[in-house]
C-alpha cells in the first residue's frame, strides 16, 4: 500500500446532521464557508451535475494561490459525505475528503477528514513544510466559518 498522508480537524456546531449537511453536499454553499474562498476575486468556477446530489462536481480556475482542480461528491448519506478532490495546479495531486457527523448532546460533532498519497513531489515537500500544520490551520478557519453560517440560519 502507497504511503499516505491524513489531515484531520473537528468542531461541534449546535444544530442537528440535517442542518448541516446541505453546506457539505451542495458544492455551491461552499463559497459560504470555504477557508480557501477570496484567494482570488477573479477565479472561474463550473458547477456540474445536480448540486446536493452524488455525482455533482466543481471545478476551479484561478491564479497561483487559488490553483486549479475538480471536486466530486462521491458519497452523501444522513452522517456522512464523501469528496473526491483533485488538483491540476499548481500541482498535481489527489485526495480523498471525509465529513463524519455524530451526534453530542444537542448539537453535532463533524469531523474533516482529508488523505491524501505520498508521491515524491509530496514527500519532498514534507521536509519542508509540515502540511498538517499548513493545512489544519486551513480546515480549522473552514470549520469555523461553517459552525457561524450553520448557526446563523
Amino acid at each position: 500500500m502507497a504511503d499516505t498522508s491524513t489531515i484531520e480537524r473537528s468542531i461541534v456546531i449546535e444544530a442537528p446532521a440535517a442542518e448541516i449537511i446541505p453546506f457539505l453536499a451542495d458544492l455551491r454553499r461552499w463559497v459560504d464557508w470555504s477557508p480557501w474562498e477570496g484567494q482570488d476575486s477573479s477565479m472561474k468556477r463550473t458547477y456540474g451535475g445536480v448540486q446536493g446530489e452524488v455525482g455533482s462536481s466543481y471545478a476551479w480556475s484561478g491564479n497561483r494561490k487559488a490553483g486549479a482542480g475538480t471536486m466530486a461528491v462521491t458519497r452523501i448519506a444522513p452522517t456522512e459525505i464523501d469528496v473526491d478532490l483533485t488538483f491540476t495546479a499548481p500541482f498535481k495531486s489527489s485526495s480523498k475528503v471525509e465529513f463524519r457527523l455524530s451526534a453530542e448532546d444537542d448539537s453535532t460533532r463533524l469531523v474533516w477528514t482529508m488523505t491524501s498519497p505520498q508521491n515524491l513531489m509530496a514527500k519532498v515537500m514534507r521536509v519542508f513544510v509540515n502540511m498538517d500544520k499548513m493545512i489544519g490551520g486551513d480546515f480549522d478557519k473552514g470549520l469555523a466559518k461553517l459552525k457561524g453560517a450553520v448557526e446563523a440560519r
